[in-house]
């Protein structure tokens, strides 16, 4: 019951990249790299362990970034020829590659973390993709010329790899889906579709992650725009319930998302953000415990996972660890409260 688990991602070791950017460099490069890049993976799986989590991650200590990532082995993408686009319809700019040839996966994309975070934890595991609408909203199309035919090409190309981080033992695979916020109507009619292609035939409990960003300042700006009700879930959430997906992860703390919206999830696990990632003020057990405590009020207690709102890449490290602490001390405190 009130079993932790962070949305995704967790700060890289300064021997293995810049620190506190969400597109960091890398310090090493060939097998040094690959070696670091291992390093840090078990150095996180035994972090989150001592801290008390439930499940655990890998970190995403492989990946610059948590799409492109997975972008870098598939065939028929450009990364040569970056291109200035807007993302999240104009949210903030980025270099992002460009798709120009049938998209095909070079092989296995992350079976290197995915094995190590199934070989050294007993807990249950979970490992996260990008889901399909947010990597085409995250790439330049010179190929497919319509967004649902590329989204779906993507979603053959997570469905594969879904596959076999599930025959590597992965008990949960969550798959990111940040611009489920962004376009509203399209995350509920194909944006649902595709990602319910990539989770085809998985017999593991299957995932869909939907928060509002990073820390970092472009979201901090658009989120001051969005008032002080946030109710994009309220247009995605039924799609969502209706769909084969088994758990959704959503931001909470610190927002302006009212929890009766989770009450649009009936039938789904939730892992309800309690930990807030754009801020460097640690929670106390408490304030954890108190938030859970709302969620119960929309969510069956053995359907909520307290969570963190999103990933913790560009966080410093120092916090990060505080905050995952906060998060097994907070949930423990709410179980304390139950009985």
């Amino acid at each position: 019951m009130l079993d932790t688990v962070i949305a995704g991602s967790l700060p890289k070791p300064a021997w293995l990249a810049e620190t506190q950017k969400l597109w960091p460099q890398w310090k090493a490069t060939g097998d040094e790299l690959l070696q670091a890049k291992r390093d840090a993976t078990l150095l996180w799986i035994k972090l989150q362990e001592d801290a008390g989590l439930d499940i655990i991650g890998d970190g995403e200590q492989a990946r610059q970034h948590f799409v492109h990532g997975f972008l870098e082995q598939v065939e028929g993408i450009d990364f040569e020829h970056k291109v200035t686009m807007g993302i999240r319809d104009g949210r903030y700019d980025a270099q992002v590659p460009q798709v120009v040839a049938p998209l095909k996966l070079k092989g296995r994309v992350h079976a290197l973390e995915a094995q190590l975070l199934r070989a050294h934890t007993k807990k249950k595991v979970k490992f996260t993709l990008p889901g399909p609408m947010t990597i085409v909203d995250t790439v330049a199309d010179r190929c497919y010329g319509s967004k649902v035919d590329m989204a779906m090409a993507f979603a053959d190309l997570l469905n594969q790899e879904a596959l076999a981080l599930q025959a590597d033992g992965v008990d949960i695979i969550q798959f990111d889906e940040p611009a489920f916020n962004v376009y509203l109507k399209d995350a509920a009619t194909w944006g649902v579709q595709a990602l319910e292609r990539a989770a085809k035939g998985l017999t593991c409990t299957t995932a869909v992650h939907i928060c509002y960003g990073y820390g970092i300042k472009a979201n901090l700006d658009w989120k001051e725009t969005l008032g002080q009700q946030w109710r994009q879930y309220e247009a995605i959430f039924p799609a969502i319930a209706a769909s084969s997906i088994n758990q959704v992860s959503l931001e909470c703390y610190h927002s302006h998302v009212r929890p009766h919206l989770m009450g649009l999830l009936a039938g789904k696990d939730v892992m309800v953000g309690v930990i807030d990632v754009a801020s460097d003020e640690v929670e106390t057990a408490e304030q954890v415990a108190d938030t859970i405590g709302k969620a119960l009020q929309y969510v069956p207690k053995h359907r909520l996972f307290p969570c963190t709102n999103c990933g913790m890449a560009p966080m410093n490290r120092d916090i990060a660890l505080a905050k995952l602490k906060a998060l097994t001390e907070g949930a423990a405190l709410a179980r304390q409260r139950l009985d």
